[in-house]
């Protein structure tokens, strides 16, 4: 493998350094995109029976707010809960923004990685094939040694392809999580204000 990697030449290595990040990117977002992290189950109710009792204290919601994504939007609409319907789904809005950022982060690198390195497994291969064919040796009559040296340097092309493939495809993944997870933010959201913003109450302040 590693005389594989020596005849390849010097292009296959920024394509083995893309692997290597591209697979850590991966385990990242594995641990950290994960359902229960993100929207722990029952934390909605259990907000909402609170604000129902009564037992909503600031230290409730610093709490709340460490908790998880989830929380920190919600925790974002508790501190605002005396305001007006309109100021507090702002501060919700703003807290969404926030934490979907943080959802998204380093998608833009694994989806770039996975976007050129078919583009830089075909340049290792052509400036393998240019060695070939400008080089000043027999080897270019020797259609053998021609072509192995043709497979050689298409190792690039192939590894830019294998890397590529499930990069992209776990690019898509996260991205799509990341906007099943706004979205059911935003439903929450959305029953949290119809609570501490009823009809009757909105309309008062």
């Amino acid at each position: 493998m590693l005389a594989l990697i020596q005849a390849a030449g010097w292009p296959i290595y920024p394509l083995l350094l893309a692997s290597v990040i591209a697979l850590a990117l991966i385990f990242e977002r594995l641990m950290v995109l994960r359902r229960q992290r993100i929207l722990p189950p029952g934390l909605l109710e259990q907000v909402l029976n609170s604000c129902r009792q009564g037992t909503i204290t600031p230290q409730s919601i610093e709490q709340l707010e460490q908790d998880s994504p989830l929380g920190r939007i919600l925790a974002a609409g508790l501190r605002n809960a005396r305001n007006t319907r309109e100021a507090s789904k702002e501060a919700i809005e703003e807290a969404g923004r926030q934490v979907a950022h943080e959802l998204e982060r380093f998608l833009n690198t694994l989806g770039t990685i996975a976007s050129i390195s078919p583009l830089m497994g075909l340049f290792g291969t052509v400036i393998g094939m240019i060695e070939i064919f400008g080089a000043n040796s027999p080897t270019g009559t020797n259609p053998q040694q021609l072509a192995h040296g043709i497979s050689v340097a298409l190792y690039n092309t192939g590894l830019g392809i294998f890397i590529a493939v499930p990069a992209m495809i776990m690019f898509r993944y996260f991205r799509g999580a990341v906007e099943g997870f706004v979205v059911e933010m935003e439903r929450a959201a959305a029953r949290l204000v119809d609570l501490t913003h009823g009809a009757g109450r909105g309309n008062s302040q």
